[in-house]
């Protein structure tokens, strides 16, 4: 990934945590432009190789992502915002990334959990997701509230873990 890539990329994901946090959405009219610079930015320097990389890792982006959106534990503008960082860093950047943002997206949780309570029900939580994945059932059919969009719902702005894992892998790792 270049220099010019990851400024971008950089910049891209600070505002989109700045608007998860504010209003808890990642609208359209940041991430689908950002794709569509991901995949201009590497075709332009690296040509066919860099549109390669670019579409591979939207594509697992989208194909990670997009998994956890369809069993509702991932909002659409998160799915959208990891797609255009895939088109940016394409798939080997992308998995250290997505590393680097489970990680810290965990680590939110946790001190959420600490500062607020609900350390108990979370954990009951866990168990009762990995209970219905393992039975290859949806988790929110037999509890609606682990439903991203449930009013009831208890959810944290993942655009800031995602914002975290891109920053510091592109100012500590990417070098």
């Amino acid at each position: 990934m270049t220099s010019v890539a990851r400024l971008l990329l950089e910049v891209l994901v600070v505002i989109a945590a700045f608007l998860d946090l504010r209003g808890r959405r990642i609208p359209n009219w940041l991430t689908l432009p950002a794709v569509v610079a991901g995949i201009g930015i590497n075709t332009w320097q690296s040509g066919w190789t860099g549109l390669k990389a670019s579409l591979l890792g939207l594509l697992l982006a989208f194909a990670v992502y997009g998994g956890l959106f369809a069993l509702r534990a991932m909002g659409g503008g998160d799915v959208k915002l990891m797609a255009a960082v895939g088109a940016f860093a394409g798939p080997e950047h992308w998995l250290w990334i997505f590393a680097i943002t489970a990680v810290a997206g965990g680590l939110f949780a946790l001190v959420t959990l600490a500062t607020r309570g609900g350390f108990d029900r979370a954990m009951a939580n866990v168990a009762m997701i990995l209970g219905d994945l393992a039975r290859l059932r949806a988790p929110h059919e037999s509890r609606p509230d682990l439903d991203v969009s449930h009013p009831a719902a208890r959810t944290l702005p993942h655009g800031a873990a995602i914002a975290t894992g891109v920053v510091i892998y592109c100012q500590w790792l990417a070098r």
